[in-house]
């Protein structure tokens, strides 16, 4: 009994899933509500499993982490899910792609995100991850009438496809080297009088097919066009609970890497960092297009993670962890209160028709640019704090020049974050718009991010001592 209970969040999720689909195939006349209310009680029970159940080992099966690490992601990432459920409400109602694949998929996904972000096994963690993937395939081109969403989700399918591909081949050569599919274990040997070449080459496939999955330059060309195509609250779990749970993982790699590997990867981690951070800022300057533009924005702050990643060993994991969870919660804001601002017809896009929405929009409009004040790192929202931390924890392990490079694209990032809340507050509306009304959903997922981007901005340290006991658990070298 001890064996179920350890992994209770899990059986929730797949339970839910599957009851969803039921629900769906035998229950044709149902009320609309219904399939939102299953998966959203779906997400809270698994949540409310994974905050008072305590596994009785942190290692279950030699195949899944259990430990508080572990339970910390898995709670991040339901609170992503429960997000986007309400997010996705009153839009896909008023879209008519409401249906049980929406919600289904979105419940199962979340069960891969998990797997994922737990995985002690290279098995768990590829299942995990084809688990996630299979569902974003079908949920990023749901609306079958749109010819955008449709390209966007083939260029998705396609290129994570082959980046799924580099990924089993690089964990083929590490278990054909070290004999083992034990995460740590495989990771852990320094391989001591063996040839690095084809262990490391593992490793580069494995970076490669992470890589694709979190907007790493070069491996991030997918990221505007799927952003652009897909619904905007499934672009906002996309950018937030995929991320999260990949990120999750590459922290778990970077950890418990030897040290021969280790000194090979650091130098190429930094020079990945900074391409990203330059890449996504730069770019983005030069966008019309307001999801092209926050598509780069979230491919920079992939570089900002990756930065601190660099500096692992030296010391940053408290402040990475803080990082991203408060751009979990503001990236998935930005988006999603991005189809609250949009038309039915189709999601608002051209900076010229957010003119003047600050007024005839009040309280969707205010979550947005509180979003778009915290991916820039303004205070008091988290996101001040966490760069903060972030280039604060980089600067003290020693990587100066790294850090330097961040804060100089933090502040090229300003230019264009600012025209999109100065295109909000300071100008007339362009034209006539039809914006649905917000829905009790919608205010309860606007009220829940903001109050969480104030709560980690002002009053921190109750994540902060979690996220520093989550640190202590991997001693430094």
């Amino acid at each position: 009994m001890t064996l179920y209970l350890d992994i209770l969040p899990l059986i929730i999720l797949a339970a839910g899933g599957i009851i969803i689909f039921l629900a769906g195939a035998f229950l044709p006349p149902r009320p609309p509500w219904l399939l939102f209310a299953l998966s959203l009680l779906t997400t809270v029970a698994a949540g409310i499993a994974s905050i008072f159940l305590v596994p009785s080992s942190p290692n279950y099966l030699n195949l899944l982490d259990l430990s508080d690490y572990s339970r910390f992601f898995t709670i991040l990432l339901l609170l992503i899910t429960s997000l986007t459920i309400l997010l996705v409400y009153r839009y896909s109602r008023l879209r008519n792609f409401s249906r049980d694949e929406l919600y289904g998929l979105l419940i199962n996904a979340a069960l891969g995100m998990v797997l994922v972000a737990s995985a002690s096994h290279w098995l768990i963690f590829f299942l995990g991850l084809h688990v996630l993937s299979i569902a974003l395939y079908v949920i990023i081109p749901i609306r079958l009438n749109d010819p955008q969403g449709q390209e966007a989700g083939v260029k998705y399918f396609i290129m994570s496809a082959v980046a799924s591909a580099f990924l089993t081949f690089g964990i083929a050569l590490l278990y054909g080297v070290t004999g083992s599919l034990d995460l740590n274990a495989s990771l852990a040997l320094n391989f001591q009088g063996l040839d690095l070449t084809v262990p490391l080459l593992g490793l580069a496939l494995i970076l490669v097919g992470i890589g694709f999955k979190i907007s790493m330059v070069p491996l991030h060309l997918w990221t505007p066009d799927v952003y652009e195509g897909a619904p905007a609250p499934v672009t906002a779990f996309l950018s937030s609970g995929s991320k999260v749970a990949l990120f999750a993982g590459l922290i778990r790699i970077a950890l418990h890497m030897g040290e021969a590997a280790w000194a090979v990867a650091w130098p190429a981690l930094w020079v990945l960092a900074v391409l990203t951070m330059a890449v996504g800022n730069i770019t983005a300057l030069y966008q019309t297009k307001v999801k092209r533009l926050l598509a780069y924005s979230s491919i920079a702050q992939m570089g900002y993670l990756l930065m601190a990643l660099v500096a692992i060993k030296h010391g940053t994991l408290a402040a990475l962890l803080f990082f991203l969870a408060v751009y979990a919660v503001m990236d998935l804001g930005v988006f999603g209160l991005l189809g609250a601002l949009s038309e039915v017809k189709e999601d608002l896009d051209d900076l010229a028709d957010f003119q003047g929405l600050g007024f005839t929009y009040p309280w969707n409009a205010a979550v947005f640019a509180a979003c778009l004040l915290s991916l820039v790192g303004l205070p008091p929202t988290g996101g001040f704090l966490g760069k903060l931390l972030l280039f604060w924890a980089v600067i003290k392990g020693g990587f100066v020049w790294l850090a330097v490079i961040g804060i100089i694209t933090t502040i090229l990032s300003i230019f264009f974050y600012l025209k999109v809340l100065t295109t909000l507050y300071m100008h007339p509306q362009a034209r006539p718009l039809n914006i649905p009304a917000t829905d009790l959903a919608m205010y309860l997922a606007g009220a829940l991010i903001f109050a969480l981007l104030l709560w980690s901005g002002i009053i921190p340290g109750p994540l902060l001592s979690t996220l520093t006991h989550l640190a202590g658990l991997f001693p430094l070298p």
